[in-house]
């Protein structure tokens, strides 16, 4: 997982980092909240507490059951 520091962290992440959820292991537990999933089927979201933006990097593939 990467980092970007913007407004909004933007957090790119590997299929195998999936299932995604924020707050993720890299936050501070000071600022933490409830931890919710974070669906990047589609190539990005947004936590809805936070704000940190969650994408798959480029060329990476979600594979469905």
């Amino acid at each position: 997982m990467s980092q970007t520091n913007t407004t909004h962290p933007v957090i790119e992440l590997l299929a195998a980092d999936l299932p995604a959820h924020c707050p993720n292991q890299n936050m501070q537990s000071w600022s933490s909240h409830p931890r919710v999933f974070i669906d990047v089927s589609h190539g990005e979201a947004s936590c809805p507490y936070c704000g940190t933006t969650y994408r798959l990097k480029a060329g990476e593939v979600v594979k469905g059951h």
